[in-house]
């Protein structure tokens, strides 16, 4: 049974319908949208409906036109019943199912849940493992990306092969060119031997290309034609030689927005995405807490007696409140810092727990470092996670701000 109906009561496709699982779906006029619609006045990827939690939310994907819910302007709204959502001269009534069925516990890889979301998400993870298809997974900062990447590759039929790593956001153009497609000797000043790229390196096996929304103009046609052809030249090579790579690329941009605003090739785009994964963030799962709580106490080996102050049903109860900005990764590391600390630690904007037994200089230290790491938190849920629009807004370099993330436990493996 579908989660829900959306019927077009208005523009050119009226009377049609799209019956919405509660899985993302990409409302536009481009012809891999999940709703077509013929309407000129609607964007190539116009919106998108997703889930969260057990309401439906509709977003802007930087359409030109706007999105409207019963007739206000928004970039991001929930839907209710029998809300009408707008967008060029299409109307459409939203009207919800009845509940669904709650899944038993899942996993997949190193991935534990149980929330409806993650469910529909170990699903398409099954269908990508069983298949050699190029995979882009999305998601916010801290939901496990390149988890869910290598989990993909050891359940794929190339799992004894290599799985290597590349951040398309960690080098200059020129040193991504050279990581990815290698060089030859003397291509460049400081080449002096010749040097495999990731590509040619992973023979067999497979490539996670991480913050792909990162990768410059220049490298985006160099990247098709790997995908394209599967053939790799070497930087001051005249010739390609041909590669057996899996490609798996992820990003916590909206890459379909990126299209609509000419900052990433369409057709990069459709190569990347012919099977599309997207993590939710961890306030939209907050179902899955207690069960991500318990995986994770078991994986660090946290003593009983520290373990049953965390899952206090008091505790517990906090932190599915909490909005958790840094997502799995903040919440993994603040039960680590429990464990470390052998006490309970504050949760997200919480003041400092200070032994009013100690000194000036420790109570001001604990005091700031709360307070950076609150702000730290506001300015990354602020920016939906992406690290270089946060730290951009921050006034400092990304690495610094890499650093920070790292010293409050908001960063993410």
């Amino acid at each position: 049974m579908p989660a829900a109906t959306l019927r077009v009561v208005e523009g050119p496709d009226e009377g049609r319908a799209f019956a919405w699982n509660g899985a993302r779906a990409v409302f536009g006029k481009h012809e891999s949208a999940d709703f077509v619609l013929a309407d000129n006045a609607v964007s190539r990827f116009h919106c998108e409906l997703a889930s969260e939690g057990d309401r439906a939310v509709v977003a802007d994907l930087q359409s030109k036109n706007g999105v409207y819910v019963d007739g206000v302007a928004v970039r991001r709204a929930r839907l209710r019943a029998g809300a009408t959502l707008g967008m060029g001269r299409t109307k459409l009534c939203f009207e919800p199912a009845g509940e669904p069925p709650r899944p038993a516990r899942v996993s997949f890889g190193g991935l534990v849940a149980r929330s409806d979301a993650m469910a529909r998400v170990v699903e398409r993870l099954e269908a990508a493992a069983a298949s050699a298809s190029t995979v882009l997974v999305d998601g916010e900062t801290g939901t496990g990306k390149e988890a869910v990447a290598r989990a993909i590759h050891d359940a794929s039929a190339r799992a004894g092969g290599p799985f290597v790593v590349v951040d398309c956001a960690s080098l200059p153009a020129n040193l991504l060119e050279s990581e990815l497609f290698g060089h030859e000797r003397g291509a460049f000043t400081g080449a002096d031997v010749a040097r495999e790229g990731a590509f040619e390196a992973d023979d067999g096996g497979t490539v996670f290309l991480d913050e792909i929304g990162e990768l410059g103009a220049e490298l985006q046609p160099k990247l098709l034609r790997v995908l394209e052809r599967r053939q790799v030249k070497r930087l001051g090579r005249a010739r390609h030689a041909p590669v057996d790579v899996r490609v798996v690329a992820a990003t916590n941009r909206d890459l379909r927005a990126e299209v609509n605003a000419g900052r990433f090739r369409a057709d990069l785009f459709f190569r990347l995405a012919v099977l599309q994964v997207r993590l939710p963030a961890l306030r939209e799962r907050t179902d899955d807490v207690p069960l991500l709580v318990d995986h994770f106490l078991a994986q660090l080996r946290v003593p009983s007696e520290i373990a049953a102050l965390v899952r206090a049903p008091a505790v517990i109860a906090e932190l599915e409140r909490h909005a958790w900005p840094g997502n799995v990764r903040e919440l993994r590391n603040w039960v680590e810092r429990c464990a470390a600390l052998r006490m309970l630690s504050a949760v997200g904007d919480a003041e400092p727990v200070v032994d009013a037994s100690c000194d000036l200089a420790t109570a001001r230290d604990a005091f700031v470092r709360a307070r950076e790491r609150a702000w730290l938190a506001s300015l990354l849920a602020a920016h939906a996670g992406n690290v270089t629009a946060a730290a951009r807004a921050a006034g400092v370099a990304r690495s610094h701000f890499y650093r920070l993330l790292w010293r409050h436990g908001l960063a993410w493996e």
